[in-house]
């Protein structure tokens, strides 16, 4: 492996030299977290402008070798358990947080996604906390909610995707045609399979413009209509921009001032939502 040091800026799918896992020191985290790349193709069914995965194409995951990515993943977990590892990232990151499934496109498109979860269940540490990160617009699979239902028994948590909470917005920031009523049902069925489940959230400036008074109505809107039907999520993870996008729309894109960003998660923590920020 290289000796390169580690950073929050720098998570590089390849820098442990495998197809599936790779280290990732996590600003949001606070430690060491094992990513799991079920999208080695850089496919993706949604295209955010803010997405940092070069050369992103639009598709689905293609076929997991289940027995490389065991192999993979257990002996990784010994590396940073046993071997020197760690040398390689910050004094004060040295601890392994989670195991989580993001990478390079939706990871839930994968098919094997459930029997995933499975290889992973046979290695992770029961303490250690195990992620999905989603994009949410594929709960009505059932091998979704077979694996979503498996993390739920794992420590598992879920980082549901929500940047706008409109049709035009999500068409906007995330590429896609879904209506806010699939997104609903999707939060809920997410919720219903693994109650600890997010709402991950970029909030940033597009042309220099930052999110609309209607904006934060629309998703203001979206958190009490969650929960008056019974599935409002544990919180929101709020975040702004921290490396720069690879896709055509980058130059466009910039970080909030002059503390937007506090301001809105206040007005979420005004509804009852607890809100974990990340700039």
């Amino acid at each position: 492996m290289s000796e390169n040091t580690l950073s929050t800026t720098e998570h590089s799918r390849d820098s442990a030299g495998l197809r599936y896992v790779y280290p990732v020191v996590s600003r949001r985290a606070g430690g060491v977290s094992i990513g799991i790349n079920l999208n080695p193709n850089n496919a993706c069914n949604w295209r955010c402008i803010y997405c940092q995965v070069p050369d992103l194409t639009r598709g689905t995951a293609p076929p997991i070798d289940l027995v490389l990515l065991e192999k993979e993943l257990s002996g990784f977990l010994r590396e940073l358990q046993h071997g020197d590892f760690m040398q390689r990232v910050p004094p004060e990151a040295r601890r392994i947080n989670d195991i989580a499934l993001s990478g390079n496109g939706e990871p839930t498109s994968a098919q094997e996604f459930a029997e995933v979860i499975e290889v992973i269940a046979q290695h992770k540490p029961a303490e250690l906390k195990l992620v999905l990160i989603t994009n949410g617009s594929l709960m009505q699979r059932e091998n979704v909610q077979q694996g979503l239902r498996r993390m739920a028994q794992l420590n598992g948590e879920v980082w549901f995707k929500l940047d706008r909470a409109s049709e035009a917005g999500m068409a906007l920031v995330n590429d896609t045609k879904m209506t806010m009523d699939k997104v609903r049902h999707n939060l809920a069925t997410a919720i219903d399979c693994c109650p600890n489940t997010w709402l991950q959230t970029c909030w940033f400036a597009l042309d220099g413009v930052p999110p609309s008074a209607q904006d934060e109505a629309d998703y203001l809107d979206f958190l009490e209509d969650s929960s008056r039907n019974g599935h409002e999520p544990r919180g929101v993870l709020l975040y702004g921009l921290a490396r720069p996008s690879l896709q055509a729309e980058a130059p466009r894109l910039s970080a909030l001032q002059g503390g937007a960003l506090q301001i809105f998660a206040d007005r979420i923590r005004e509804l009852g939502v607890e809100v974990r920020i990340s700039t």
